[in-house]
């Protein structure tokens, strides 16, 4: 373990004022004992040297030199010596991310298996899927930049959304991320904090990197580029995985720009990476915006620091346990203090008797949910709210759907027309979207997924009003009873009914795409 000493100091430096006193209790002690001293008024001073016994072992070990100790290391441990900054995981995600992920037709190369944007798709799933309890917003851009979803925590929805995409929704050719920044430093506005922009694509339009840096002007948005490709480029293939051909019949290729992508990151000042098969690059991706995050609220954060004066519990008990010698008397006091005060020490939430005595199950549930161990957290809270919170990242949505029934906030109804959702109870969903919006009129997560739940209930009516009511052709006895057996079709309503869950899952891409075309249509506004 690396010290830097330039940074130790003390927590609650008031207890190092025990430590003269514990260094000066020997002498006082001493003193206290000294026979000469008290009796150097009756007895002449040449006299007491040949009337008192001097003990052999004056030197030895005595009980007030482990007294001394231990209130010198009590009181450094009291005093909580640190010297490395603490940056819980659950304070450090709250560093909002934009992802912007480009939908041009190169991003169906498949010089990344098996194609540049399915592999950075595959990708974003992993990296929300760590930040858990973040806040991430989603962007999608060619020749134009479309929000697909506002900051939400929620990263089952937001997969939902980042599984949806693909190249075929916008049909404006080109890379304008000129206003995708525009778009991300909108979205950060309404986060009131600072956050970063991770592009992911394989090329940059080098006509349009001229007054790039001056959108970032005055902003707290960082933008971090992760590039998705190789420099052989790849062959760019349809959705049906059949090889795209140009206007004489070749396979068209997908382009991998890596010096448009060098000169956007010089304009943008904008670290470049690049997409790796293990974690590298997710730790790549978290490092930035967490350093960028923490820099840029270093102001307006109170700095955490590790508390080093636990490990120095060891070494007291050991003296402790040193005390109990023949002829010692021991404060049995003390050491059940230090036992008790070792037994505090931060563990799993539990529920015993003694964490039940020092906190309350709120706090036991806090602690349990900021260590991700959604289970117990849920099981803990009494607090409707966060038992709710809990259980929706327990995947426990029976109980988180009892919690926030109970509630009349517009959180809670927020969290119910997810549930709604998730269960394809579509009419309820949106009553409890749009009674979120009443209570809150400015709630851009209830406004998108309103929108959504709008569109898969109509996708889900047209599908069950076009599904043909399917009847057998005609049916056939054999003459004699009881020996025939009649057997309805059932392939056609097997395929419709394929066909329906089919309109069902891709409905998200369908919605997209149609909110991409009015946009485009009406002068990318949103």
């Amino acid at each position: 373990m690396d010290i830097n000493f330039s940074d130790l100091h003390f927590l609650r430096p008031l207890w190092l004022l025990l430590t003269p006193f514990g260094a000066l209790l020997p002498m006082l002690w001493r003193r206290s004992h000294d026979l000469q001293r008290r009796l150097r008024s009756n007895i002449a001073g040449h006299l007491l040297p040949h009337l008192l016994i001097t003990p052999e072992d004056q030197q030895r070990l005595r009980p007030v030199h482990l007294v001394c100790a231990l209130l010198i290391l009590g009181a450094i441990a009291a005093a909580g010596p640190t010297w490395e900054q603490d940056r819980p995981d659950f304070l450090e995600n709250r560093a909002p991310l934009i992802i912007a992920v480009d939908l041009s037709p190169s991003m169906d190369a498949n010089d990344v298996q098996p194609s540049r944007l399915e592999a950075a798709k595959h990708k974003l799933h992993d990296l929300i899927q760590r930040r858990a309890g973040a806040r991430n917003a989603l962007i999608a851009y060619a020749g134009s930049a479309h929000l697909v979803l506002p900051a939400t925590d929620d990263p089952a929805l937001l997969d939902t959304f980042i599984q949806a995409l693909s190249t075929d929704l916008i049909g404006k050719p080109g890379k304008d991320v000129g206003a995708v920044i525009e778009q991300a430093k909108r979205l950060l506005a309404a986060e009131k904090t600072p956050g970063t922009l991770l592009l992911l694509t394989d090329g940059a339009d080098a006509s349009q990197l001229d007054g790039l840096d001056k959108l970032l002007d005055g902003s707290a948005l960082q933008v971090i580029i992760l590039a998705v490709g190789s420099e052989d480029g790849g062959i760019i293939h349809d959705a049906n995985g059949q090889p795209r051909t140009d206007s004489n019949g070749r396979p068209a290729l997908g382009r991998f720009d890596q010096a448009a992508l060098k000169q956007l990151g010089s304009k943008l000042d904008a670290p470049l990476g690049s997409l790796t098969l293990n974690d590298d690059d997710l730790d790549w991706i978290e490092l930035h915006a967490q350093q960028h995050f923490q820099a840029a609220s270093d102001e307006q954060r109170e700095l955490h620091w590790k508390d080093a004066g636990y490990w120095l519990c060891w070494p007291l008990l050991l003296i402790a346990f040193f005390s109990v010698r023949k002829g010692w008397s021991l404060n049995w006091m003390a050491g059940w203090l230090l036992a008790l005060g070792i037994g505090l020490q931060p563990a799993p939430a539990e529920a015993n008797a003694l964490t039940d005595a020092f906190f309350t199950p709120d706090q036991q549930g806090r602690w349990a949910f900021e260590h991700q161990h959604f289970p117990q957290a849920a099981a803990h809270f009494v607090d409707p709210y966060w038992k709710g919170i809990a259980a929706y990242n327990a995947a426990d949505f029976d109980l988180a759907l009892a919690s926030f029934a109970r509630l009349q906030t517009p959180q809670a109804y927020f969290y119910l027309g997810n549930i709604y959702v998730r269960r394809f109870k579509f009419d309820e969903a949106i009553a409890a979207y749009t009674q979120a919006l009443k209570l809150q009129a400015q709630f851009p997560e209830a406004t998108a997924n309103l929108a959504l739940a709008i569109a898969l209930q109509k996708d889900t009516d047209s599908a069950a009003q076009n599904a043909p009511e399917v009847k057998p052709d005609e049916i056939k006895m054999d003459k004699a009873p009881g020996k025939g057996q009649s057997k309805p079709v059932e392939t056609e309503q097997a395929a419709s009914d394929e066909q329906w869950l089919q309109n069902l899952t891709t409905s998200p891409a369908k919605f997209l795409k149609q909110k991409f075309s009015l946009q485009d249509q009406a002068g990318g506004k949103p």
